[in-house]
């Protein structure tokens, strides 16, 4: 609810980070970094920095007729300044310049954009990284690809790594260059750089390394070869404001302090650079903040966008919380959960009253007559001990023919969750679990996931089963019943990721595709399917070249080809996994997003498909303890069986239904990631600097990304943080690769060169930064003492 206070005619103080200066006569057109634009008045009033909106109706008959493209917008958490929606093609993402191109529109929301001109296409430079010039996706490797733990083998080889794995991720807060973020991690002594330029030469001998790969040209677009030009648009409406427009950060004075906004307003400076700074009323700041501010200058706020005027580089918002010291895991926590709109607040007595009051509880007598009775099969789970949400069973036992009868049974928390109910509402809303590294953040009440539905031995419970029978070699027919069962031998606590995981997730699959061709022969404009488009072409292409050049022989033809040439084409030492991962992790950039959908929304066979899986169709079944699109599969089943009736819900109902499990989803993904690097960052301030052997994962003109293998995490390795004498970027072909050339440590010594390229090791430090809870990498002098030598260490692991 916006205060009478943010009505003021404010002046903008300034242009805020990432933003293209103030622009023409509706707000765009001038290139990034203009520092020269004013604001100015026309006729008594300020001119507008953003374009007004489009009306409705204007973005309806745009987008029917073509002219208006929507998407998901992404901003690139290295480059903030840059932009971008996937192409509705499935080609090359279209870019979007800047926060006045942004048009206020922040990281997730649905965007309505308008194509640029010819003249204003961005123009992809030769030396350019691909992944640079396309939207940066978090990580798009589908959930069903991520269960060979890569990563997980990858690491094995070491003794000393530490007890809890920590998955690979990216820090927000890097950008290409590594300016704002790596002042702490600059070596002494670091001279001025030159750049070296290859044969061809794309850039001035001796020019500092400023300049960004990609640029706007006012040039004649059409004498350019169509792979160097890039689709660029600008945003002209929001469809959803998905972005929470919650951030957390911390409270600053305004510079000018004999302004009248000095005396109303404190500037609020997000964490995350990708949301813009925000005026608050300092009649929500503490009481002291004007006159002691530096008493605050560590304590991390929430803060909520409640507006964003077109004539303001800044938005409006509203302080909600004082959340306590930054870099305590807490407050940060607390920080990152609200932020994605994740809603951790303990379940209300309406939603609780909702449950079963009377325990232990007890199978009601006409269950009986509707399902099938497995208590006397052996039935068990395979879970770590310590596991308490069991919601997934597994079954086997010969038939008088010789073959085999194999159940999965899976929970059957639908019963417990009545539809309209209060914690329907509740569980519908929040969508997911959500896992962080120290604690979970339940969709479902702790008496509903761990007693009720937990598939605990020794136990009666209900569940659905979806029953094969295999021939001794593994193949016929499938048998879809509704039962309960007892879980009897006791689960095993299991680490690493064994043939006994890979039995329960083959069989986890396989149902949930059984569980798909049933609810969609039966209502096929009413089913909950789970879809995953092929990958975006241009990369793939650039991605099957890079192959074929590095004399890699990777079958791209399918999924199952794909990942039948990383097993196949990669041994079983350290090295060879390390490589593994780089190039699973290069094969997931092209992948797209899999994602939620009604069936009745789509037209054709091959809209439903799964390409990572490659099945038809393909659903979530097996998970409704913490997803609740396995809750709505499970009661369309439910439906095809006869137990109940169809869920009154019609097409475009269901369909907003999956999207808002696909925005859960992806917002759970990236708090567990932010959790993850949250807890290891703290790990390198109390332990570092750590050490380990790396290896590059792609290369810039200025920088290069590294597996850090002894930990698993990824990070980016800055020039301009080493004491280089120099340095030349240049592409092989698809191969791009770095020279440095190192500054001597004695003066009497040749300067050491070092080629970076894909593939390459190198010997990397992590080390704290001092003014946030980050860490940076710094790569090692070749020949330094100090770290395990690679190949020693190989041959003493073979031995």
């Amino acid at each position: 609810m916006s205060h009478p206070d943010y009505r003021l005619n404010l002046r903008p103080l300034g242009t805020p980070r990432g933003t293209s200066s103030l622009a023409g006569p509706r707000g765009v057109g001038a290139s990034p970094g203009d520092k020269k634009s004013k604001s100015k008045t026309i006729r008594g009033k300020k001119k507008s920095i953003f374009e007004t909106y489009l009306s409705k109706e204007d973005v309806s008959e745009g987008l029917k007729r073509g002219t208006l493209i929507q998407g998901v917008l992404r901003i690139n958490p290295k480059k903030f300044h840059e932009a971008f929606i996937p192409s509705p093609d499935g080609d090359r993402d279209i870019f979007i310049d800047g926060v006045v191109a942004r048009n206020r529109a922040l990281n997730g929301d649905l965007v309505v954009v308008n194509l640029l001109p010819e003249e204003q296409l961005k123009v992809i430079k030769p030396e350019s990284d691909d992944k640079e010039t396309e939207g940066a996706y978090e990580s798009d490797l589908p959930e069903e690809l991520c269960g060979s733990h890569l990563l997980q083998q990858s690491l094995k080889g070491y003794n000393d790594s530490p007890d809890v794995i920590i998955e690979a991720q990216f820090d927000d807060s890097d950008s290409e260059d590594g300016r704002g973020n790596t002042q702490n991690a600059l070596v002494d002594g670091v001279k001025k750089l030159s750049v070296c330029v290859h044969a061809k030469g794309k850039e001035d001998a001796g020019a500092p390394v400023t300049k960004d790969e990609n640029t706007f040209m006012s040039q004649d677009t059409r004498a350019l070869p169509e792979k160097s030009l890039q689709r660029s648009a600008k945003v002209v409406y929001i469809l959803e404001k998905k972005h929470s427009r919650a951030a957390t950060g911390f409270l600053k004075l305004l510079a000018d302090r004999n302004s009248e906004l000095f005396r109303k307003y404190a500037l609020f400076s997000p964490s995350d650079h990708r949301v813009p700074r925000i005026y608050v009323p300092l009649k929500d700041c503490p009481q002291d903040f004007v006159t002691r501010p530096k008493d605050y200058a560590n304590t991390l706020f929430i803060c909520r966008i409640v507006d964003w005027k077109e004539d303001c580089n800044f938005a409006l918002g509203q302080l909600a919380k004082s959340l306590g010291q930054a870099g305590e895991i807490e407050p940060e926590t607390e920080g990152i959960l609200t932020e994605y709109g994740v809603d951790f607040s303990d379940f209300s007595s309406e939603v609780l009253e909702c449950l079963p009051q009377g325990l232990p509880w007890t199978i009601p007598p006409e269950e009986f007559s509707k399902r099938r009775d497995l208590r006397k099969d052996c039935v068990f789970t395979i879970d770590p001990s310590t596991a308490r949400d069991l919601d997934d069973a597994l079954s086997c036992k010969p038939v008088a023919d010789g073959n085999f009868e194999v159940g999965v049974h899976i929970a059957d928390v639908s019963y417990f969750v009545p539809e309209g109910s209060s914690l329907d509402k509740v569980a519908a809303e929040r969508a997911t679990s959500v896992y962080l590294v120290q604690k979970v953040v339940p969709m479902l009440p702790r008496l509903l996931c761990e007693e009720l539905c937990s598939l605990n031995p020794m136990t009666d419970k209900l569940t659905f089963s979806v029953i094969w029978t295999l021939t001794p070699k593994g193949k016929l027919k499938l048998v879809f019943t509704l039962d309960h069962e007892t879980g009897l031998p006791q689960g095993c606590h299991i680490y690493e990721y064994r043939d006994s995981n890979k039995l329960v997730e083959e069989f986890m699959l396989l149902a949930n595709m059984a569980v798909a061709r049933k609810i969609h022969c039966t209502f096929p404009e009413r089913a909950l399917l789970r879809r995953h488009p092929p990958p975006q072409t241009k990369m793939l292409n650039d991605l099957v070249e890079f192959c074929d050049q590095m004399g890699l022989p990777m079958d791209f033809s399918s999924a199952g080809a794909l990942h039948k040439s990383l097993m196949e084409t990669f041994g079983d030492d350290k090295y060879s996994r390390a490589q593994k991962e780089v190039l699973t992790n290069m094969c997931s950039r092209p992948m797209q997003m899999a994602s939620y959908f009604c069936s009745g929304v789509l037209q054709g066979q091959a809209q439903l498909r799964h390409y990572a899986l490659n099945v038809p169709l393909y659903t979530h079944f097996t998970s409704p303890i913490r997803r609740f699109a396995d809750v709505l599969v499970h009661r369309l089943l439910a439906a095809t069986l006869g137990y109940r009736e169809l869920p009154d819900v019609e097409p475009d109902a269901l369909q907003k239904q999956a999207d808002h499990c696909n925005d859960r989803r992806m917002a759970s993904k990236r708090v567990q990631e932010l959790s993850a690097s949250l807890f290891f960052a703290i790990l390198v301030k109390e332990s570092g600097p750590l050490e380990s052997e790396a290896m590059v994962m792609g290369v810039l003109s200025q920088a290069f990304d590294v597996l850090v293998l002894r930990y698993g995490v990824q990070k980016r390795v800055y020039c301009n943080a080493l004491p280089l004498r120099s340095y030349r970027f240049q592409k092989v072909g698809k191969k791009p690769e770095l020279t440095l050339v190192w500054e001597p440590e004695d003066a009497e010594q040749e300067p050491a060169q070092q080629v970076v390229s894909i593939f390459s090791l190198v010997e990397v430090v992590l080390r704290a930064e001092t003014t946030a809870l980050k860490y940076s990498a710094i790569l090692k002098r070749p020949g330094t003492e100090g770290l395990l030598d690679w190949q020693d260490e190989l041959e003493e692991e073979q031995d």
